[in-house]
């Protein structure tokens, strides 16, 4: 009987109670998974901070942007534009 009792107490300790230890392995998984995106949004978050501040204050990166979306040139200088077939 003390057996039984010992074997049924046992079980109720890994899979009964409120969480079963299924659902704590489950939980650590989907803990692991966040963790790994928290750190990947966190590098781009970085990655975003470093490129705003070259914007603000490297000129070379300023005329480069200034050229490329908006078609800015210096005095002096011929801007061709190629288009497609289509006009694209």
């Amino acid at each position: 009987m003390a057996a039984v009792a010992l074997v049924g107490a046992a079980a109720f300790a890994v899979q009964g109670g409120e969480y079963s230890t299924a659902d704590w392995l489950e939980l650590r998984a989907r803990e692991r998974a966040l963790q790994a995106e928290v750190d990947s949004l966190t590098r781009e978050v970085d990655s975003l901070g470093r490129w705003a501040k070259q914007v603000e204050s490297d000129p070379a990166v300023q005329e480069r942007l200034a050229r490329e979306r908006f078609g800015m040139i210096r005095p002096g200088e011929m801007l061709y534009r190629i288009v497609g077939p289509r006009g694209e």
